[in-house]
């Protein structure tokens, strides 16, 4: 573990976090004797991405650390797809909260880092305490409904996400096709500054993509139950992610469990709905840190 500078931030700090070889930037806020909370985003957003729930969590009390994942972050931005397996993903998680030398964690995730968050929270349950996920339900429910329900048209975009045409479609033209994505989402000019000026780097946009390349989509073997307590937050003009499989979920969760529905909220949940998400999040975590 590297040493580190951690005070009540009243502003986010920057911080590099070493898990093996590599290197993930990472935004920081709040206390170093709070309770860990890890924050994972998705496809496509980096850390910028949790920066209202920074504020709030550390606000609280909490030591909250959102990094930019592994093909997002120039340290940690390997070229073969195999680097993107799942439990790549899973032990970069795991060596965070170790670089920042805490055993036991919250972790919250979004899109894909929901996806691994579920991951982390079925092959490594004694070192979470609590388990949220933004829009990702649990990975049985999405597989069932993807096999045989709604999930399987929502999701067909993947398959041009694996293809060798998604780069240039994204990048080209000043990174027209991406600025076009955040521009559809309705997110505000200074996330798409940011999120372009990360995934047009060389490398960047093509780690991004190999989420998908590297995808085994509902992944379940080996996955044990969900067992800390969990909140799943899914909203209703979510266009990627069904109701289905959102509501299937409570099915695969054994421990204390909170689904909120947040009406008329598209996917990007964090930054479009951030006072009704920090509320839940800081309700959930506290309720849980008086069961321990």
């Amino acid at each position: 573990m590297q040493e580190r500078s951690w005070v009540a931030f009243t502003a986010v700090a920057l911080v590099e976090l070493a898990v093996g070889d590599l290197v993930f930037d990472a935004r920081a806020e709040g206390p170093a004797d709070g309770e860990l909370v890890i924050l994972l985003h998705g496809f496509p957003q980096t850390s910028f991405s949790w920066r209202n729930q920074l504020d709030a969590l550390a606000a609280a009390g909490y030591r909250a650390v959102a990094p930019d994942q592994r093909g997002y972050s120039p340290g940690a931005r390997p070229a073969d797809v195999g680097e993107y397996r799942v439990e790549r993903l899973v032990g970069d998680v795991l060596g965070i909260a170790d670089d920042l030398d805490v055993e036991r964690f919250h972790l919250v995730g979004h899109d894909w880092g929901g996806a691994v968050a579920w991951q982390v929270a079925g092959r490594h349950p004694e070192r979470l305490r609590t388990l949220t996920s933004l829009s990702t339900p649990h990975p049985a429910a999405f597989r069932q409904s993807i096999q045989d329900g709604e999930q399987r048209d929502k999701s067909s975009y993947m398959l041009f996400f694996r293809s060798p045409e998604a780069e240039p479609f994204f990048l080209d033209n000043d990174a027209a096709g991406l600025r076009a994505l955040y521009t559809a989402s309705g997110l505000a000019d200074d996330a798409v500054e940011e999120y372009v000026r990360v995934l047009t780097q060389p490398g960047a946009m093509t780690g991004a993509l190999n989420w998908y390349r590297a995808a085994d989509l509902g992944l379940v073997e080996g996955l044990g139950p969900i067992t800390m307590p969990t909140m799943y937050v899914w909203s209703t003009y979510d266009p990627a992610l069904g109701r289905e499989a959102a509501e299937a979920t409570a099915a695969h969760v054994e421990g204390p469990y909170r689904f909120e529905i947040l009406e008329g909220v598209s996917h990007w949940i964090a930054e479009e709905a951030p006072d009704a998400l920090n509320t839940l999040l800081v309700e959930h975590l506290g309720a849980a840190s008086t069961r321990l």
